[in-house]
């Protein structure tokens, strides 16, 4: 597996680049997946794909504080990134690397990414939700959602190990929908910092996936031109 370490200087590029990378390899018929890490060196808030902006973020707060808002391309929950919530993405070849199914495809990650923390930590670490890992209190640690196209799935997430907490009280809402493990937690009592050092946890990531080689092919026209056309937009942001 190829190896992507990639931040890009914006939200809207970040975001474009795991779009632009699952359609370079899906058109190019590639015979290998590519694992990608990145950790923004500013706050945003990213929706999921069909979430209501209006529902989930405090846009008055947001623009206070001056963090952006995006919208991604897969589903799953709003979430705020920054320093300190280490992103990863993962393009494999759907009933190769990875089984075929949405289902089957998240715990096939998540399990491998549970038992990555655990060593890492020593606490116990829990699948919850649809697509959530959580630490020995019930406290969520990562987020997790996919995309699929005909050959390759794109599964991403987050880990966070020292993502300022208040932020993200303050710029999301309480969620109108969330898992029964939450318990209507407030988004304080809800998430936890793992305090590991992204470095431990990229190398971490890279062993686990196997992912040595590095990715040298950089969609980044085709970033671009996401960015103008999707990422960079307002009329996507706030499409619902």
């Amino acid at each position: 597996m190829k190896y992507l370490d990639l931040t890009l200087p914006d939200p809207a590029g970040n975001l474009a680049c795991d779009e632009a990378l699952i359609e370079l390899l899906e058109n190019t018929e590639a015979a290998e997946g590519l694992l990608r890490t990145w950790e923004s060196k500013s706050h945003f808030v990213v929706l999921g794909h069909s979430n209501k902006l209006n529902l989930e973020v405090d846009s008055v707060a947001c623009e206070m504080q001056q963090v952006a808002i995006s919208r991604r391309l897969s589903g799953g929950g709003t979430v705020v990134q920054g320093p300190g919530c280490l992103n990863y993405t993962l393009v494999l070849r759907s009933g190769v690397d990875a089984p075929a199914t949405i289902g089957e495809s998240f715990r096939f990650v998540l399990e491998k990414h549970k038992r990555c923390i655990e060593a890492m930590t020593g606490a116990r670490v829990a699948i919850a939700g649809t697509s959530d890992l959580t630490i020995d209190d019930g406290k969520k640690i990562s987020g997790n959602a996919q995309y699929r196209k005909r050959r390759f799935a794109l599964l991403h997430g987050t880990f966070l190990l020292d993502l300022n907490l208040e932020i993200v009280d303050r710029c999301l809402l309480h969620p109108p929908n969330q898992p029964e493990y939450r318990k209507n937690r407030a988004h304080r009592d809800f998430i936890a910092n793992l305090q590991l050092r992204s470095a431990d946890v990229c190398k971490t990531l890279m062993e686990t996936w196997r992912a040595s080689d590095r990715f040298l092919d950089v969609p980044t026209s085709r970033i671009a031109e996401l960015v103008r056309s999707r990422y960079g937009c307002a009329e996507w942001t706030a499409k619902f």
